[in-house]
C-alpha cells in the first residue's frame, strides 16, 4: 500500500504476551515513519491482536472489527494473532478484514501491509501449526517504569479445553545469552522493572536445553 498513509492504530487484546509483541510490532512502524494513533482515533490502518481463548474473546474481536470500520469506512484493517492463527479464512470472511496474518506472519506484518494495495483480495497467510519453530523477541512498551519481556512461547500441554498449543505451538524460547542482551539493553531505558512473560515460563529452556532458574 502507498506510504502516504502514515497513520496506523493498534489494539490488544488477550495476555501480557500479547501486549509485548504489540509494542514491538509498532517500533517497526515508527522507525519506518508511521505516526502511532489511540485506537479509538481515525485511522488509515488498523491492526488489532487478536486473542481465541473463549469464544467471547472471538466475538470482541469481531466487534472491534465494526467498530473500526465504522470510524473509517476505506481504513486498511489487520488481523493478527491467535484467532487468526487458528481460523484465518473464517476471520476473514466473517469481518472483512484486509490482511490476516497467524502467529509466525504477524512479526511481517509492516513489509505485508506495505506491499497491499486495496483493491486486491484479502491477504491471508499463516503456518501450520506444527511447523511454529521460530522464536520473537518481544517487550512492551513501558507502562509508567515496568517492562514485559517475553522469554518464551507456546505450549507442550494439549489440554482439552485450552486453544493455546494449537494458537501458539509448541514451547521454545530464545538462548539464556540473547534473553539476558535483551534485557540489559531494556535496561538502558528509562524502564525500572523487567517482568518476565511467556505462555508457560516454567518450560523455559526445553528448546535450547538450558535451565532458566
Amino acid at each position: 500500500m502507498s506510504t502516504q498513509a502514515k497513520t496506523i492504530a493498534f489494539h490488544t487484546l488477550g495476555c501480557k504476551l500479547n501486549f509485548s509483541e504489540t509494542a514491538t510490532i509498532s517500533r517497526d512502524f515508527i522507525d519506518r515513519g508511521y505516526m502511532i494513533v489511540n485506537a479509538k482515533s481515525v485511522s488509515d490502518i488498523y491492526v488489532i491482536n487478536t486473542c481465541s481463548v473463549t469464544d467471547n474473546a472471538d466475538k470482541e474481536c469481531r466487534k472491534i472489527v465494526r467498530q473500526v470500520k465504522r470510524r473509517n469506512p476505506i481504513a486498511v484493517v489487520a488481523m493478527v494473532g491467535c484467532y487468526a492463527q487458528l481460523k484465518p479464512e473464517e476471520l476473514a470472511e466473517s469481518t472483512g478484514a484486509d490482511i490476516v496474518l497467524g502467529t509466525a506472519e504477524k512479526f511481517q506484518l509492516l513489509d505485508t501491509l506495505e506491499s497491499y494495495e486495496k483493491t486486491h483480495e484479502p491477504i491471508i497467510l499463516h503456518t501450520k501449526t506444527e511447523n511454529l519453530n521460530a522464536f520473537t523477541s518481544s517487550y512492551s512498551a513501558s507502562e509508567r517504569t515496568r517492562v514485559f519481556l517475553k522469554i518464551q512461547d507456546g505450549c507442550d500441554y494439549p489440554c482439552t479445553y485450552c486453544t493455546i498449543p494449537m494458537a501458539r505451538g509448541k514451547s521454545r524460547n530464545d538462548s539464556i545469552d540473547k534473553t539476558v542482551k535483551l534485557a540489559k539493553e531494556i535496561g538502558k531505558t528509562e524502564a525500572m522493572e523487567i517482568v518476565l512473560t511467556g505462555v508457560n515460563i516454567g518450560d523455559f529452556g526445553v528448546s535450547t536445553n538450558e535451565t532458566f532458574f
